[in-house]
């Protein structure tokens, strides 16, 4: 019996990429393609997947990390691979601790990826040892500490110095510090450079609908 594999992607370009992947393979049965991770959830309730490569921001930011943790509460036996483009390394954790099998990244080729799914059906749990580093100007990403990308998603959801320093335990003058030393270090002349290259890079993700503050 073939493997039945559900895609839940939302860029049109992708879903052709890993459906041709998976039926260019005669083990797989590709059983549908699905834009957005609540969708994924309910199409699961009712038909029969063994395997399913999620996205992480789907249609309309949905959050394919919630999905991917609904499914594997209600069906255990199911797979999940999440396959996605974001860098953030929050995302690598997020993947872990809501139950997806394994994650890989969209840039890495075929044969990659096709080796994640293998492994992962096999029983493995396949996860990359950290967040690939992005290039900031002057700097590569994993120079930023994990406190200083918290600070930025906080600042990009909208908080205040201030409301930043309340919830990192710290004065509103130690945040403002924080992004003078990044924007420094970085090369950028303001904050707004600094952050339109953050999230041009993907490294900080605060859109998704679920996503919760830590």
């Amino acid at each position: 019996m073939k493997i039945r594999v559900l895609l839940v992607e939302d860029q049109k370009i992708m879903q052709k990429y890993f459906a041709s992947m998976v039926q260019g393979d005669e083990r797989f049965l590709l059983v549908d393609v699905l834009n957005d991770g609540e969708k994924a959830v309910s199409y699961c309730n009712h038909t029969v997947v063994d395997l399913v490569l999620m996205d992480v921001q789907t249609f309309q930011n949905h959050d394919g990390l919630l999905a991917a943790e609904t499914i594997k509460k209600q069906h255990p036996a199911v797979k999940i691979i999440v396959i996605t483009s974001l860098v953030d390394p929050e995302i690598l954790t997020r993947a872990k601790e809501k139950g997806a099998d394994s994650l890989w990244y969209k840039d890495h080729g075929q044969e990659e990826i096709m080796e994640v799914i293998d492994r992962t059906l096999e029983g493995e749990h396949v996860f990359p040892d950290k967040a690939p580093a992005v290039e900031l100007k002057w700097m590569k990403s994993d120079e930023i500490s994990p406190r200083q990308l918290e600070m930025l998603r906080l600042y990009i959801k909208g908080y205040s110095y201030s409301e930043i320093g309340k919830q990192m335990n710290c004065s509103a003058a130690g945040v403002r510090w924080n992004f003078q030393d990044m924007i420094a270090k970085a090369g950028y002349s303001c904050k707004e450079e600094l952050l339109a290259a953050v999230l041009e890079s993907k490294l900080v993700v605060s859109t998704l609908k679920g996503w919760q503050t830590l």
